[in-house]
């Protein structure tokens, strides 16, 4: 519980606040394999990792497509479905074992009404997390592979020294094999 409060210690909260929060998740451990959401269900958490690796990712024609992962110290959930109350169309899996503080809708909705500065700060996810959306989605039209790789390589290094090859490749919409020939050139270049 000590890396969730200091989540939420640096995200402004007071240390009476961080607590109070805190007292509304609980832990859950999800095995190599498990589901934290699945399509056509559903979700009804969101949840804080601790520790561990979740893969999101969709199935198109019969095939797992990899749309994002996930490692400690993030929030994670199928936001759509989490505020919406609708299935999910999505599928988060753990790809290790994992250990994540898990949030019910019904207690979220609790602690937005009884601390008015975590609304706020609720309203600066989504906000953030919009604006993520926005920059993937045209990073997906504007920019090849290999640069949607370099950017991942500058932003999110640690992301890609943890994702198994085959979910990174699928995050940037190319094969494996294309995968080491992007990270090849990128070696001979530099």
């Amino acid at each position: 519980m000590d890396l969730l409060k200091s989540f939420f210690l640096q995200g402004g909260f007071s240390g009476e606040e961080a607590e109070q929060i805190t007292g509304y998740f609980t832990l859950k451990h999800f095995r190599k394999g498990d589901f934290f959401a699945e399509e056509g269900k559903t979700s009804t958490h969101l949840g804080f990792i601790e520790s561990g690796f979740f893969q999101y990712f969709i199935n198109l024609d019969g095939e797992e497509k990899t749309t994002y992962s996930l490692g400690a110290n993030n929030l994670i959930a199928s936001l759509v479905s989490f505020i919406k109350q609708v299935p999910s169309k999505e599928n988060i899996r753990a790809i290790v074992d994992s250990s994540t503080w898990i949030i019910n809708k019904n207690d979220f909705k609790k602690l937005q009404q009884t601390i008015p500065s975590f609304k706020d700060y609720y309203i600066g996810l989504l906000e953030w997390q919009i604006c993520c959306i926005e920059e993937s989605r045209l990073d997906g039209i504007m920019l090849s592979a290999g640069q949607r790789y370099e950017k991942m390589l500058f932003k999110e290094p640690e992301l890609i020294q943890q994702i198994p090859v085959q979910y990174l490749a699928s995050i940037i919409g190319v094969t494996p094999r294309h995968l080491s020939r992007i990270r090849n050139n990128l070696r001979l270049a530099n």
